[in-house]
């Protein structure tokens, strides 16, 4: 169990609230604020979220390995899908798979066990990865939204260079800052222990905010979190579709396109840049709903923490499962919206398409490989449209 706005723990106290049972949010300390020890009277929690949290955490490991593991996979294998936003695409994908494959087997059973079974350095580890991933997220998204703005009101100044790699380093530099930020978290999580009711067993909780560091810091960190991982950025992020809007429908007659093309393939080209655009905004939106209730509960438990009523409980929880669903929505995504992605989706998980059809395809290929190798040596403006506008 971790404090504050994560877990739950079943006590037996002796208070106001009467000699009953009362489910509290996570503590910093071993009292109830009126100098009473708490006891625990039990190392298993009963309540209906002990069970459908496991049970949402094991769909969340499964469609977030197979999902962020193909897409990884799917832009790594196949030359045709190494552009500029599917590389922000792979970078989001890994942030996710990583927190899926080590966060979320242990924060499963947060309302199963009335404790931390997993040792100080999983308390940290875990701690560490959820901040790195939301960072990875958040920043991967607002780069994208650059990126599409950049694509639509000037897309001749993404192909001065080398984009692909600027992308990549783009990439590594919000891996960097991520982790810088990240670490801070993983340093104060440390463990704390608790004592049974008539019994000398103790039990262990990792702990996100130390005692030592004051109360004024959990208020501080959940500003910060607020501010630096959803409100700031998704402002950003609405300035860009603004303008992007804007252009869209004042210039739609007028849309810059590559090379100065206005037939067909220039309009391919606008209606590209849309589509991306589009599921660059979709993500965006889940990513709104998947962590607004989270920023939500943690403001109203630091600043205005009135009767923790069953409504916060289910809030609570509700919000707890959501920024870790955010981990394995993205892919599912992907498929619906994006042709190239479901394609390969489909041959990949689905197997959809058979041994003739893929021949068929590899034919094809080929053949358009020519085709473009010839028209490249011609105009370079036709072949840039795969590399920097389409999914």
């Amino acid at each position: 169990m971790t404090d504050t706005d994560d877990g739950v723990v079943e006590y037996q106290s002796n208070t106001t609230r009467g000699n009953s049972t009362f489910l509290l949010g996570n503590d910093t300390t071993n009292d109830t604020g009126t100098g009473e020890l708490i006891y625990i009277t039990s190392t298993l929690n009963t309540s209906t979220e002990a069970l459908v949290v496991p049970i949402v955490f094991g769909l969340i490991f499964i469609v977030g390995v197979i999902g962020n593991g193909t897409t990884i996979f799917t832009v790594l294998k196949n030359k045709s899908m190494r552009n500029v936003p599917n590389v922000y695409i792979v970078s989001l994908a890994c942030g996710d798979l990583l927190l899926i494959l080590i966060s979320v087997p242990c924060m499963a059973t947060l309302y199963t066990f009335i404790g931390w079974p997993y040792g100080a350095v999983m308390c940290k580890v875990t701690h560490f990865l959820r901040t790195m991933s939301l960072g990875v997220s958040v920043f991967t998204l607002t780069a994208l939204g650059g990126d599409r703005y950049t694509a639509i009101v000037n897309p001749m100044s993404k192909h001065m260079g080398n984009p692909i790699a600027r992308t990549i380093i783009t990439s590594v530099s919000i891996w960097v800052a991520s982790i810088a930020l990240a670490i801070v978290d993983g340093i104060s999580a440390r463990i704390s222990y608790h004592q049974h009711r008539d019994s000398p067993e103790v039990f262990y909780t990792c702990q996100e905010y130390p005692v030592d560091w004051g109360d004024w810091y959990p208020k501080f960190h959940t500003i910060f979190r607020f501010i630096i991982y959803f409100a700031l950025p998704v402002y950003i992020i609405a300035l860009f579709y603004v303008m992007i809007a804007r252009i869209l429908v004042h210039s739609s007659y007028h849309m810059p396109v590559e090379g100065g093309l206005k037939s067909s393939q220039g309009n391919k080209q606008v209606e590209a840049r849309k589509k991306v655009a589009i599921v660059v905004l979709l993500l965006v939106v889940i990513f709104i709903i998947c962590w607004l209730p989270r920023h939500i509960f943690s403001m109203w438990w630091h600043f205005d923490p009135n009767d923790y009523n069953e409504f916060w409980h289910i809030f609570k929880v509700t919000g707890f499962c959501l920024c870790f669903i955010n981990s394995c929505v993205n892919p599912i995504t992907l498929y619906f919206l994006s042709k190239q992605f479901r394609k390969y989706f489909n041959r990949y998980l689905f197997c959809l398409c058979n041994r003739k059809k893929r021949l068929r395809a590899e034919v094809t290929s080929t053949s358009m490989y020519n085709f473009n190798s010839t028209v490249r040596r011609t105009s370079t403006t036709m072949t840039m449209l795969p590399n920097s506008q389409s999914l």
